[in-house]
C-alpha cells in the first residue's frame, strides 16, 4: 500500500536497517501514534545517541530554534489540515547547539484521512553554514570594493560644492577627472557582478557570429596600449582563422588577459596568435610575460571568485569571467609558463559553433 504522500504504508522494517544507515542523511520515521519505529545511524549521530526506536517523536526530535521554540510543538505533524503532506525543510538547533536542517513526509492512506506515518529526513547544517559564510564574504568583497571609489567620489564632490569659488579651473579639472575615473571603475565593478550572476545562472546573453580573428584582437592590445608605459607585442601566425563569438564577449575575455599581464606581470607582454586544431579547430592566443609566473598548486584558483594573488588591487573577478565566458562559447583557458619563465594564458576559441 502506497500513502498519498508517496511513502510505503509498510512498516519501515521491511527495508533492512542497514540500507537506512547507508544513506548519508539521518532518518526518522514514526507510526500512526508518534511512536517512533525507525531510526539510522546518522540520525543518532546529529540527534544523540539517546534517540532510539519506541520512544515518543515529540522526545526523539528534541529540536529548538532561535527562540526556543519546539521542533514538535511548532510543526504539530500529527495535526493541523487533512491535506497538509508535507514539511518543509527548517533550520533548529539540537541540545547541544549544532544545526541541523529537518524535512519531511506526512503519510495518509487517503487525502484528509488520518495520519498513517511521519517520515522525517536529518541533515548537518554545515553545508548551509559555509553558504552564509560565502555570501558573507561576497557581500564583504563587493562593500569593500564599492566604498573606495564611492569615497573617493563623494569626498571630491562635496569639496567642488563646498569650495568652488575658491577653486581655480585646473584644480577643478583634476578633481572632476577623479570623479569621472571612480565613477569608470564603478561601472566596471557593476559589469563584472552582473556577468558572475549571468554566467552562474546560465543567463549570459550571447550574438555569437564568425569573427575577424586578428583585427579583434590588435583592437584589444592597441585599446590596453594605449593606458599603460610597459611595452606589448603581438604577432599573428598567417592564415589566422576566424572564430564563432560574439565579439563584445571575446573582446572582453583578450582585454581581461591582456590587463591582467600588465598589471601582475612584469617585462614586455607578448600576445600571440595562431591557428590550431587542438582539442577542436580555431584559434590558439597566448599572452606571456616576463613575471614571477603563476606556481602549479594554485593555477585552477585562479578562475575562481574573488581569488586574488599578490599585494596588486583588482576585485579578484576578471580571471572567473574570462574562463566563463571562454567556456559558454565552448573555448577554454589555461595557464601555462612562459618561454621566459613568466606566466603564460592560452585561450582556445572555436571556429564552429561547440555551445
Amino acid at each position: 500500500m502506497t500513502y498519498a504522500g508517496g511513502v510505503s504504508a509498510e512498516p519501515a522494517a521491511s527495508v533492512s536497517d542497514g540500507l537506512f544507515d547507508a544513506l548519508p542523511d539521518g532518518v526518522v520515521i514514526a507510526d500512526a501514534d508518534g511512536i517512533v519505529t525507525t531510526v539510522n545511524e546518522q540520525a543518532r549521530r546529529l540527534l544523540g545517541s539517546a534517540v532510539e526506536v519506541g520512544r515518543p517523536l515529540s522526545e526523539v526530535m528534541a529540536l529548538q530554534d532561535q527562540e526556543s521554540c519546539d521542533w514538535y510543538a511548532s510543526n504539530k505533524p500529527y495535526e493541523g489540515l487533512g491535506s497538509r503532506v508535507g514539511l518543509t525543510e527548517q533550520a533548529w538547533l539540537t541540545t547541544e547547539g549544532t544545526e541541523v536542517l529537518v524535512t519531511g513526509r506526512i503519510n495518509r492512506v487517503r487525502r484528509f484521512g488520518p495520519v498513517e506515518s511521519v517520515a522525517l529526513v536529518i541533515r548537518s547544517g554545515r553545508g548551509r553554514a559555509r553558504l552564509d559564510r560565502d555570501r558573507s564574504d561576497l557581500v564583504a568583497t563587493v562593500a569593500h570594493e564599492l566604498r573606495s571609489p564611492l569615497t573617493g567620489v563623494k569626498g571630491f564632490v562635496g569639496t567642488l560644492l563646498s569650495k568652488w569659488e575658491r577653486l581655480n579651473d585646473e584644480q577643478k579639472k583634476l578633481m572632476l577627472t577623479t570623479v569621472h575615473a571612480d565613477s569608470e571603475r564603478l561601472s566596471r565593478l557593476i559589469t563584472e557582478l552582473l556577468d558572475v550572476a549571468r554566467i552562474d545562472t546560465g543567463r549570459l546573453p550571447l550574438y555569437p557570429r564568425d569573427v575577424d580573428t586578428q583585427t579583434l584582437v590588435e583592437r584589444c592590445v592597441e585599446s590596453v596600449r594605449a593606458g599603460t608605459t610597459r611595452t606589448i607585442e603581438s604577432s599573428y601566425a598567417e592564415p589566422v582563422p576566424s572564430v564563432f563569438a560574439d565579439p563584445d564577449k571575446l573582446s572582453q575575455v583578450v582585454t581581461n588577459v591582456v590587463d591582467n599581464a600588465i598589471r601582475h606581470g612584469e617585462g614586455v607582454v607578448r600576445v600571440s596568435v595562431e591557428g590550431t586544431t587542438e582539442p577542436f579547430p580555431g584559434v590558439l592566443i597566448r599572452v606571456d610575460d616576463e613575471g614571477e609566473g603563476i606556481d602549479e598548486a594554485i593555477r585552477a584558483r585562479v578562475f575562481t571568485k574573488f581569488w586574488k594573488h599578490g599585494v596588486r588591487g583588482g576585485t579578484g573577478l576578471g580571471m572567473y569571467i574570462v574562463h566563463g565566458l571562454a567556456r559558454v562559447h565552448g573555448g577554454e583557458v589555461l595557464i601555462a609558463d612562459s618561454d621566459s619563465g613568466g606566466a603564460r594564458l592560452e585561450i582556445r576559441w572555436p571556429s564552429d559553433d561547440r555551445r
